[in-house]
Order: C-alpha cells, then structure tokens, then sequence
C-alpha cells in the first residue's frame, strides 16, 4: 500500500513537470525572434551625450524543443563586441527569464518579467553591481514591431539615481 501512494505522488509530479515543461504561446513568440538578424546599435554615455551608432548582427535560434531562445550577437560596436544570451518564458513563475554574457564581462546578468498587455513587449529587470558604478538597476524591454523587425532597449540607474537610456538596438530580418 506504502509503493502505490508512493508511485501514485511521483505520477502527480510527473503530470505537473510536462505540464510546466510544454512550451506554449511565450515560447512561439520567442520563436518569431529566431533566425539571422542586422543590427543598428545605439550607445549613450551619459543622458547629455549624443548616441554612438554601430552596426551588427545577431543569430538567434529555439533549444530544447523550443523551449529557450539563443542570442549570438556581434558588433562593431567599441571596436568589437560579443555576447550570447539565453532568454526563456517559465510556465511555473509566469515571467521571462533571460541571461546574457558578453566580452566586457566574466559575470552573468540575470533579468527577469512579463509581456506587456499588448502581447508583444516584454520588460525585464535585474540587478547587478557595476564594477565602475556600483549596484545599479537594469531594465530591458523588447518590443516585436513586425514578423521582420523587433526593438531592445536598455536603461540603468546607479542606486538612487534617476534612469538613463543606456543602448538601443534595432533587429531587421536579413
């Protein structure tokens, strides 16, 4: 009787994981994100500053059964810039979840939120210390402006200052 309660909770717990496990509609909208991509990058240095601009291009592709988006991207961007992120929706917590690793850095960023009411932008955040400024706030948001075109911005606080638009970058379809 103990082996059949027994199996009869790791057959509950079994349905709940492939349910929490079965990709859905935030994952299809990942989906639209993957593919080769042109870049235009925008860079401020300080909310007075006028915006840097370079290109790039960005390598987007589904892993694990569509399950997460992968982001290679590359620039010319401060003589040359490389990142990957790894961005996924968790059935169980509701909330994108997205990491990034680039060459400026041996840390990982870990940025976490919701698609907006309109279904096609999603706003995460995060918190890191910057080795130059301190613990600051991130934010990022994603909007998917058409099947071929999508934009990210990112904006940062040092802790108790007020937000600034950091970067902007421009994604088109090759």
């Amino acid at each position: 009787m103990a082996a059949e309660k027994k199996g009869g909770k790791m057959e509950q717990a079994m349905e709940v994981y492939t349910r929490l496990g079965t990709p859905g509609a935030p994952h299809k909208l990942l989906a639209g994100m993957a593919g080769s991509w042109s870049t235009r990058i925008k860079t401020w240095m300080g909310p007075d500053s006028p915006p840097m601009e370079s290109k790039g291009t960005s390598e987007q592709k589904m892993l694990l059964g569509g399950r997460f988006l992968q982001q290679v991207f590359t620039s010319e961007m401060m003589g040359g810039y490389s990142g990957i992120g790894l961005t996924g929706y968790d059935n169980h917590t509701k909330k994108y979840v997205s990491t990034w690793m680039d060459i400026m850095s041996t840390g990982i960023m870990v940025f976490e939120g919701a698609a907006g009411a309109d279904g096609k932008t999603i706003t995460q955040t995060a918190r890191a210390d910057d080795p130059v400024r301190g613990p600051m706030q991130w934010r990022t948001v994603t909007r998917l402006v058409d099947d071929n075109t999508f934009l990210f911005e990112m904006y940062g606080a040092v802790k108790g200052a007020k937000e600034e638009k950091m970067m902007e970058v421009t994604y088109t379809r090759k």
